[in-house]
């Protein structure tokens, strides 16, 4: 009985939710926001973190392979993994259950990539400067 309650007090708990919330990924959805809002969100999550997750389900997808294409076409990011899988979902509650098709795409900062912010902030500066 001693063995049972010293590995009850042992036991941790591990909240699998919590590694799906990572600091530095974003899940798109190709309802809710612009492209560009996620292209310049992950640019910053690249500032602070160094890599970005981006993350989608079924038809947002497509937005998600768009968005790591423009990083990496403007020479901001490089591709470092891509993992694809399906997950079991429910239409509704109490619903079928339907799998839907998920993307992960792993971005890191290209060597550039603080030369390139960099001179678009400057850029910035100039354009507002000449609007005053």
């Amino acid at each position: 009985m001693e063995g049972l309650a010293e590995g009850v007090n042992n036991l941790s708990i591990t909240d699998s939710s919590a590694s799906n919330n990572k600091k530095n990924r974003i899940q798109v959805s190709n309802t809710k926001k612009p492209l560009f809002f996620y292209v310049n969100l992950a640019k910053r999550y690249m500032q602070q973190h160094n890599e970005v997750e981006l993350s989608a389900l079924g038809m947002a997808i497509a937005t998600v392979v768009t968005i790591a294409e423009i990083l990496k076409n403007n020479g901001l990011a490089v591709e470092k993994k891509i993992t694809t899988s399906t997950v079991d979902m429910r239409e509704e509650s109490g619903g079928r259950p339907v799998q839907k098709a998920k993307i992960e795409i792993l971005l890191g900062k290209s060597e550039k990539f603080d030369e390139l912010m960099a001179a678009a902030a400057a850029e910035e500066v100039l354009d507002n400067e000449e609007q005053s």
